[in-house]
């Protein structure tokens, strides 16, 4: 599951504003603020669907590693 830095990356690499990703993922975009900003956690399927719909716009989550923290990529 991605955190809340890797939501907030994700929606900077496609150009998406919260709203964006709210209406792309039927998820309230105060919902999704209160997650990216730290002040409320998010349900498992609520968070699903962000992820799903971040996926569909090209992201792929990458977990940490020996080189580095958890980040976002896009697909080629």
């Amino acid at each position: 599951m991605p955190n809340a830095a890797q939501i907030r990356m994700a929606r900077a690499a496609l150009g998406w504003s919260v709203r964006e990703l709210s209406d792309r993922s039927g998820v309230a975009a105060s919902t999704i603020l209160r997650f990216e900003t730290g002040k409320g956690g998010m349900q498992t399927g609520t968070l699903e669907r962000i992820e799903n719909a971040l996926a569909k716009g090209g992201v792929v989550f990458t977990p940490a590693d020996a080189s580095g923290g958890v980040g976002v990529r896009l697909k080629k």
